[in-house]
């Protein structure tokens, strides 16, 4: 079967809007990621016990996205009062942590040439950008009780 989807450019834009003493200080940032064939999006309600709510792996599997077509995740947190952290881990099993107030969102881009292959790498000490992983799952924990997470992958 022959697919009858094309892929397409996705403009992604960013806008702070911000008036202080009269002037405008806040400013826009635009950038086209070309080829997207494939979205996923969707609200996932993350409890007080960590889930995975992304995978990525070099092999196609039921729920995974292929680390080097993942160009842009956005991970929104839907709920009025709670933050979630999330944690990125990489396939030297080192992770990040971050915290994710309500009603914020976090992007992840990917490379544009190679996706998330060679983007994250964490450790006590110096990085070097000749040590970068391929990031293999992100992982969310709710903080006192569940959270709704948005959960939007763009891929080629």
């Amino acid at each position: 079967m022959a697919t009858t989807i094309t892929s397409s450019n996705m403009t992604v834009t960013i806008t702070e809007s911000l008036s202080l003493a009269g002037y405008e200080q806040g400013g826009t940032n635009s950038f086209i990621i070309e080829d997207i064939a494939e979205v996923n999006r969707r609200i996932i309600t993350v409890p007080i016990t960590e889930i995975t709510i992304v995978s990525l792996s070099t092999a196609v599997a039921g729920g995974t996205f292929i680390e080097s077509d993942v160009k842009y995740i956005r991970i929104s947190n839907k709920d009025d009062t709670n933050h979630v952290g999330l944690i990125f881990k990489n396939e030297d099993n080192d992770e990040i942590g971050l915290k994710l107030d309500y009603g914020q969102s976090f992007i992840y881009n990917g490379d544009l040439a190679g996706g998330v292959v060679d983007t994250m790498e964490a450790n006590a000490g110096a990085i070097s950008t000749n040590t970068f992983a391929d990031l293999v799952s992100i992982t969310a924990i709710a903080d006192t009780s569940p959270v709704d997470l948005e959960v939007f992958v763009a891929s080629t």
